[in-house]
C-alpha cells in the first residue's frame, strides 16, 4: 500500500484537565496522539512538545512498524506531564504518517471527547 500522510505535523493546541470523573484508568483525563503508517517502511518518529513559560522538551521517540497490517500507535502523554498547563506538539517522521488527537475531559459525570486530524506541515 501506498505511504499515506505527511512527514510533519503539528497539535496547535494541547491542554490536560487538572481531574478527572469516574473510574481509572477508563475515565482518567488524557490526551492520545494516534499514528498511522501504511507504508512499507517503520515510521521513527520524533515528538517535541512546546510550552509557553519553559523550554521545549524531548524529543520524545518512537518507532510506528510499516505495514502490511497498518499500524496504529497511541501515544497518551506521560502522566509526569503538567496538567491545567497549555501545550503544543511537533510531529516529525522519516517517512509519511497520518496523526489524529484526541482529548477526553472526564472532569464532570457528562464527558467530553475530542478528536480532530492534526495539521499537516
Amino acid at each position: 500500500m501506498e505511504a499515506l500522510g505527511r512527514t510533519t505535523w503539528v497539535i496547535a493546541e494541547g491542554w490536560i484537565p487538572p481531574y478527572s470523573h469516574g473510574p481509572e484508568p477508563a475515565m482518567l483525563s488524557h490526551e492520545t496522539a494516534s499514528l498511522l503508517n501504511t507504508g512499507d517502511r517503520d515510521a521513527h518518529v520524533e515528538i517535541t512538545v512546546f510550552y509557553k513559560d519553559r523550554e521545549p522538551v524531548g524529543p520524545y521517540r518512537v518507532t510506528v512498524p510499516a505495514h502490511p497490517a497498518p499500524a496504529v500507535q497511541r501515544l497518551h502523554r506521560p502522566r509526569a506531564d503538567p496538567v491545567a498547563t497549555d501545550y503544543a506538539s511537533v510531529i516529525q517522521s522519516d517517512v509519511p504518517i497520518v496523526v489524529q488527537h484526541t482529548r477526553l475531559d472526564s472532569r464532570q459525570s457528562e464527558n467530553a471527547l475530542l478528536s480532530t486530524i492534526a495539521f499537516p506541515g
